[in-house]
């Protein structure tokens, strides 16, 4: 019986990353290269290690999870397990010298590099839906909102321009930020290095170098937990980017505003009992989901104070934390990318919305126009300001308003003004932003 939506509803490729297969053979690659590291230094022999390697393919889960019944220790199940398959002579070198961090450490570096891979390839296929959001709507115009209002004029392809440089963003990030996560370590229990001896920096640089890893300059008995919060944080910023992207779908698709809408099946149902509903449900899922990884985040942030050179304390979460938040982040991805690519328009309410307020939303380029002519600038933001109010509480059109105005008339005429309320003229740069993008 599945009891997480893990397992099912938000399932994804990323579930195949971090399932139980995927650490035992993560954990099985750590002790490969550490069994050939020793060999090629001359620690054990090297027909030891080439057995080590084929034994490894070996190793069932099944087996792992039998020992870990007895023994209540994972790791440690994993090495017995390994051992038992390579035999009396090459057993005797399976995790020599490590402690169990070294492995589990140094795997989940794999696993975040996998991770990490697959959420760059998710965010390459957003910013291809936006692109193609950008040209099809480079010269959309619509009513932009600052504060809920009302604003000026912008482009549907200005405000896909400015997600998809944010997703960007995101790449840039990830590809920063790798030096720092994808890190393993051969250093012991307290990070002294004391059971690999003299040569311990040399070993631990083979092993690195064998699983394409960095080494770790410090550690204590686990690589520090700043790395693990920082790829956390990496997740949630993308989810909350998401977040943003789907509440500003949802505000749009509002009945009042209804300029956009996410896909809407045929044979879908947006209510048990009002039928005429279309909710926004696949926004509202990637905002829900988003709230969720920010507060994996607050619990990778707790695991960073660990007491003296470590406490288990954070080894229990996680085992949720990271999993969850790459999962659902990854799952918010792919739903974003299937919205973006099925988005519907309404021209007609995007019109309807643009002259909504009457011509208000070009107060703006009457008081440049007027400062243009010689008027200054605050006296023609104040005109213009009691102009607004008299069109809003009097229901007027602005230009009517101003028309009726002898100063104003004294810097702008009829035509001028009517060219002036033209909102396809006062976008300024938005398409050539947009094509930059």
């Amino acid at each position: 019986m599945v009891v997480s939506p893990l397992e099912e509803r938000y399932a994804t490729e990323m579930n195949a990353i971090f399932d139980e297969e995927s650490k035992l053979k993560s954990w099985l690659t750590v002790e490969v290269a550490l069994a050939k590291a020793h060999a090629e230094m001359g620690e054990i022999p090297k027909e030891a290690a080439k057995r080590i390697e084929s034994a490894s393919s070996h190793v069932k889960l099944s087996r792992v999870k039998s020992i870990e019944s007895q023994i209540h220790h994972d790791l440690m199940a994993m090495v017995k397990a390994l051992t038992e398959a390579s035999g009396k002579e090459a057993g005797k070198y399976v995790h020599y010298g490590a402690t169990s961090y070294d492995i589990e450490d140094t795997a989940s570096a794999l696993v975040l590099r996998d991770a990490f891979a697959l959420l760059k390839k998710r965010i390459a296929n957003l910013n291809e839906a936006l692109r193609a959001l950008i040209k099809k709507h480079r010269k959309t115009v619509c009513v932009a909102r600052t504060h809920g209002q009302h604003a000026v004029p912008m482009t549907y392809g200005l405000k896909f321009a400015l997600w998809t440089s944010e997703m960007s963003r995101m790449l840039e990030r990830i590809d920063e930020s790798g030096k720092r996560l994808y890190i393993g370590k051969m250093s012991g229990a307290a990070g002294t290095m004391a059971t690999f001896g003299d040569n311990a920096y040399e070993l631990q640089e083979l092993v690195m170098g064998r699983l394409g890893l960095n080494a770790a300059k410090v550690t204590n008995q686990i690589v520090q937990r700043d790395r693990e919060a920082e790829a956390l944080f990496l997740a949630a910023l993308i989810a909350c980017t998401l977040e943003k992207m789907a509440k500003e779908i949802r505000n749009l698709q509002r009945t009042e505003i209804m300029e956009l809408a996410e896909p809407f099946g045929s044979k879908q149902v947006g209510s048990s009992t009002m039928p005429q509903k279309r909710n926004p449900h696949k926004c509202e899922r990637v905002c829900s989901l988003a709230r969720v990884v920010r507060r994996d985040l607050e619990v990778g942030l707790e695991n960073i104070a660990l007491e003296h050179e470590r406490d288990l304390t954070n080894s229990a979460n996680e085992r949720i934390i990271l999993p969850e938040a790459f999962i659902l982040t990854d799952y918010m991805l792919k739903q974003m990318t299937s919205i973006l690519e099925g988005l519907e328009f309404f021209p007609e309410n995007i019109t309807r919305n643009l002259e909504l307020t009457n011509g208000l939303i070009l107060a703006e380029r009457v008081m440049i126009e007027l400062t243009k002519k010689g008027m200054g600038r605050q006296e023609a933001h104040e005109k213009i300001r009691e102009a607004s109010i008299r069109a809003f509480r009097g229901r007027k059109h602005l230009k009517h308003v101003l028309l009726e105005d002898k100063k104003i008339r004294k810097y702008l005429n009829a035509h001028e003004l009517s060219e002036i309320f033209n909102p396809d003229t006062y976008i300024g740069q938005s398409i050539k932003i947009s094509d930059s993008v």
